[in-house]
């Protein structure tokens, strides 16, 4: 919250600024309005640009970038997601991104059925990444596919499955 004060408080005092070199007629009457040696005046201004860049061109922005963190990665299009799905959208950048389009986790691959479309539930997740898919399953198999690739059986096993099933059922759709 004091970031975001401080950069309106730049905003304001820039435009106060600017309010009053127009007033007195730009910059050149300003300059020429000047006591003569006043050398110690514009050092001082030069010092106070500096470290007005200084603070609102990286301190602030700085801030913003580091107290932001966790925020932005514990949600999603703002949805909010728990630690479990944190997780479960590590997992699937690392193993399934490369295959499957979800917008949520800024995948793109052609493989598999794109999640955003079909808004898969947790169970079917679930289900897909324990017994895979095949294109030409067997009479009576669990390996029934929704896209064009083949997906081995387990590919993610126990708690990092549910955790991938978990987000991939809260986000597909929403973004």
């Amino acid at each position: 919250m004091l970031a975001v004060l401080l950069f309106a408080a730049f905003w304001v005092v820039l435009g106060f600024g600017v309010f009053f070199l127009g007033i007195r007629g730009g910059p050149k009457a300003a300059l020429e309005t000047r006591p003569p040696g006043s050398w110690r005046a514009r050092r001082a201004l030069g010092w106070s640009l500096a470290v007005i860049y200084v603070a609102f061109g990286i301190a602030i922005p700085a801030l913003f970038l580091v107290g932001n963190h966790n925020n932005a990665n514990g949600q999603v299009g703002g949805i909010k997601l728990t630690a479990a799905e944190k997780h479960g959208r590590e997992i699937f950048g690392e193993r399934c991104a490369q295959c499957h389009t979800l917008a949520a986790a800024n995948a793109v691959g052609k493989v598999g059925p794109n999640l955003d479309v079909i808004q898969p539930t947790y169970q079917l997740v679930l289900h897909t990444i324990q017994y895979g898919c095949l294109q030409n399953p067997p009479p009576g198999s669990q390996e029934a596919c929704l896209g064009y690739g083949t997906m081995p059986a387990d590919v993610i096993q126990g708690t990092d499955a549910q955790n991938v099933a978990k987000f991939v059922s809260k986000v597909a759709g929403k973004e």
